[in-house]
C-alpha cells in the first residue's frame, strides 16, 4: 500500500513538472503548496531562525523553478530537499561569516593605537576568550546577547528582526544573563 502511495505521488509530481515545463505557472503554485511545509522544516532545522528560514524557502523555490530543466526524474522530494539543505547551509555560512566580520571590526575598534605589544596581546586573548564563551551560550541566548552587546542593537531593533515583542527580547536577555551568571565565573575571563 505504501509503495502505491509513493508511486502516485511520483506520478503526480511528474505530471506537475511536465505542466510547469510547458509554461503552466499555476502548476508551480501547486508544487509550492504541496512541499512548502516540508522544505520550511528542513531549512529551519539548519538555520534555527524563522525569518531566515522563510526567506531561504522562497529562494529555494526560485532555485527549484530555474533548476527544473536539470531534474532527471528520480526522487523529486529528495532532489528538492537536497537543494534546500545546500541553500540553507550556504545561508548559515554567510550569516556566520557576517557575524565574524562584525566581531573582527569590533575587535579592531577595541584595539588602541600606539599601545604596547603586551597590552595588544592581552586584549587579543581576551577577545578570543569572549568569542569562545559566546559559542558556549545556548543558541537562543547567543543571538540576543550578540545582537545587544556586540552588534549594539536596541531592544526594538532586535524585536523587529526576530518578529517578536520587545518584552520577549527583555525576557531573553534576562534569562541569558542569568544563564551566564549560573555557568560562568568572573575568573573565566581573566
Amino acid at each position: 500500500m505504501e509503495a502505491v502511495r509513493k508511486g502516485e505521488r511520483a506520478i503526480s509530481d511528474q505530471i506537475i513538472i511536465q505542466k510547469i515545463m510547458s509554461g503552466n505557472d499555476h502548476a508551480f503554485r501547486l508544487l509550492v503548496e504541496k512541499y512548502r511545509n516540508d522544505l520550511f522544516r528542513t531549512i529551519y532545522a539548519v538555520l534555527r531562525d524563522r525569518k531566515e528560514a522563510e526567506d531561504a524557502a522562497q529562494e529555494v523555490f526560485i532555485k527549484i523553478y530555474h533548476s527544473l530543466p536539470q531534474y532527471e526524474g528520480q526522487g523529486f522530494k529528495t532532489w528538492m530537499t537536497r537543494i534546500a539543505v545546500n541553500h540553507a547551509i550556504d545561508v548559515k555560512r554567510k550569516r556566520d561569516r557576517r557575524q565574524e566580520e562584525v566581531m573582527e571590526s569590533v575587535e579592531y575598534d577595541f584595539q588602541g593605537h600606539g599601545e604596547s605589544v603586551e597590552t595588544e596581546m592581552i586584549e587579543k586573548e581576551r577577545r578570543v576568550l569572549v568569542r569562545e564563551k559566546l559559542l558556549e551560550l545556548p543558541e537562543n541566548y547567543r543571538n540576543v546577547i550578540y545582537d545587544f552587546y556586540i552588534a549594539e542593537k536596541s531592544y526594538q531593533q532586535i524585536a523587529e528582526e526576530q518578529k517578536v515583542g520587545v518584552k520577549t527580547i527583555e525576557t531573553k536577555l534576562y534569562r541569558a544573563r542569568n544563564w551566564m551568571k549560573k555557568h560562568w565565573k568572573e575568573d573565566d575571563f581573566s
